[in-house]
């Protein structure tokens, strides 16, 4: 047992070497590093187990967010274009883009202060500094298909001050907005970061002591969220008819985009030019620990049609290496198909669509019903753990996604059969849930920690 515990944190010590920075997708990448306003961190998509007729999609952006960082607490960019995208025929290419655009308004401009009174309401004179956001819905290509706007200057949730500023902040209505006729519900705000890992294991003497710890826990993050009917997704516009029905199958990601041009002058920056794509995320931990330094920024910069560019990453990555050289835990050799398959491809069988095309992103079958996070038949290592609701098939907020991913390097899933056993399929981080509970309900990513406790 000791010995697999050194394993396990040196498996997390070795990872985090890599990293530029911390966490699933946060600070991955040289050049997303310094604009964190448009770094997207994490990507989730599930069936929604309150109604099973609908899809659950959060992209959440801006990492590392310290819930006293005022005066200017943490908002979305106004520059940036937020975007969810949905592929429904496998040719990694989007079909339908869901597009977040932010606006600030700021009543008094004479005071530094973000409220300058306790907010009971979203509307409260007292909330200074206030975003609110359209969204597009686009069918075709992202910057030529046909749009059509269904929300319109909707109120984004603000930043949880603290309690003299926000008495009663987890009770302020209308965070949560309706969409008619469609049925849809649409969220944007700040959110405690539901992401759980243990990054920050570099005191050797400390290992299997007990002083796990999660990286994230204390933080929050900026949330889109959206929860749409399936019919609306998939490529034949209706609900699968069941687990095995090609067209219920979905890729999904999240991209981040800013003008060609920023010109700075004294007092303000101006923006120009055709939009830039800056961030991408679909599958978690991707760019941290398989992309290598030299192409991280472009891999950023890519849609998932580009994604061969990257594929030998894939194929033949760096982790199962250092596990060899340093501690002689073999993994299956190269050329990694299995990680093709968990990762690029869908796996066959569960979330693997007819005539796909390689690429990076989050696939989903909606024709496989959902288990509600903590109920009979949930496992928070999905796949692995018997549960084809969670993750690889898409993703939910309580995936232990570090676990799966460590144990899929190594080669501890039934792909690879020989290496199926321990201590390739017992890897872990030693954190194993979120450090507060998730909502139970749209947008399930619990309420954001307050500053000035």
């Amino acid at each position: 047992m000791k010995r697999v515990s050194v394993w396990i944190f040196t498996v997390l010590i070795v990872m985090a070497a890599m990293m530029p920075g911390r966490a699933s997708s946060h600070r991955e990448a040289p050049l997303i590093a310094q604009d964190p306003m448009a770094d997207n961190t994490d990507v989730y998509a599930f069936v929604d187990p309150n109604d099973p007729d609908m899809v659950t999609l959060i992209a959440n952006f801006i990492p590392f967010q310290k819930p006293d960082g005022g005066p200017n607490f943490y908002n979305f960019d106004p520059n940036v274009t937020y975007e969810i995208h949905i592929d429904n025929n496998a040719d990694a290419v989007e079909d339908i883009t869901f597009q977040f655009k932010f606006q600030t308004q700021v009543l008094n401009s004479g005071t530094f202060l973000y409220n300058t009174g306790p907010v009971e309401t979203l509307d409260s004179p007292n909330l200074n500094v206030r975003q609110f956001y359209d969204i597009f819905r686009i069918d075709g290509p992202r910057r030529t298909g046909t749009s059509k706007q269904i929300g319109v200057r909707l109120p984004v949730m603000p930043a949880n001050v603290g309690p003299r500023s926000f008495p009663h902040y987890n009770q302020l209505a209308g965070g949560v907005v309706q969409l008619p006729p469609s049925g849809m519900r649409a969220f944007a705000g700040p959110r405690d970061e539901g992401f759980y890992v243990d990054l920050g294991v570099f005191d050797l003497l400390g290992i299997g002591s007990g002083g796990v710890e999660s990286s994230t826990d204390g933080f929050n993050v900026s949330t889109i969220a959206l929860q749409v009917p399936i019919r609306d997704l998939t490529r034949n516009s209706a609900k699968p008819s069941g687990p095995n029905d090609p067209n219920g199958i979905i890729g999904i990601w999240s991209t981040s985009s800013r003008p060609a041009v920023a010109t700075r002058a004294a007092g303000g920056i101006t923006y120009s030019g055709n939009l830039v794509q800056v961030s991408r995320l679909g599958q978690p931990l991707v760019n941290e620990v398989v992309i290598d330094l030299a192409r991280k920024d472009a891999f950023n910069s890519l849609e998932p049609s580009g994604d061969a560019a990257a594929l030998d990453r894939v194929t033949d990555p760096e982790v199962p290496k250092l596990l060899d050289l340093i501690f002689g835990i073999k993994s299956p050799a190269a050329p990694r198909n299995d990680l093709v398959t968990i990762f690029l491809t869908g796996i066959p069988g569960l979330n693997q669509p007819p005539n796909v095309k390689p690429s990076e992103m989050l696939r989903l079958n909606t024709g496989i019903p959902p288990v509600a996070y903590g109920a009979s038949g949930y496992d928070r290592l999905g796949l692995l753990g018997g549960d084809i609701g969670g993750f690889p098939n898409g993703r939910r907020v309580g995936d232990d996604v570090v676990d799966i991913a460590l144990r899929a390097m190594a080669g501890g899933t039934p792909l690879t059969p020989a290496f199926n056993h321990s201590p390739n399929n017992t890897l872990g981080d030693g954190v194993n849930q979120n450090d507060v509970p998730y909502l139970t309900q749209f947008p399930y990513l619990a309420p954001p920690k307050a500053g000035n406790q």
